[in-house]
């Protein structure tokens, strides 16, 4: 399992980057995971009250879970923006490029998280 706490979206991009890449996984399902990190990302720092979110990166077998803690107990809200709407698709993006996602409740905060099932190259 890899932590990173960064405000840096680069850097988390190429952290996932480089972890999908060393073990063989395909460009699009390393491009998919890195557009759902940076949604979870955008959204923790837009609503999660957390400056430095802790980006969490675990592969086990062919699975990928991507973590996202903030220190805000309000959950996320999946919306349907309407058609001209500048905001609100976020989770729907993710939803559409992930085969899982969810929240963890914390003490402190939360853990919005989402899973790959990820093929070979």
């Amino acid at each position: 399992m890899r932590h990173l706490n960064t405000p840096s979206l680069a850097i988390a991009r190429q952290s996932l980057h480089d972890a999908m890449t060393r073990v063989g996984w395909s460009p699009s399902a390393i491009a998919d995971a890195e557009l759902a990190l940076v949604e979870l990302l955008v959204n923790a720092w837009r609503h999660g009250d957390t400056p430095a979110p802790v980006v969490q990166i675990l592969a086990v077998n062919n699975t990928l879970r991507v973590s996202v803690a903030d220190e805000s107990p309000k959950l996320p809200e999946q919306r349907t923006p309407a058609p001209l709407a500048e905001s609100g698709r976020g989770l729907q993006l993710v939803e559409g490029l992930t085969h899982r996602w969810g929240v963890d409740p914390q003490k402190r905060g939360k853990f919005i998280w989402f899973e790959l099932e990820l093929d070979a190259a």
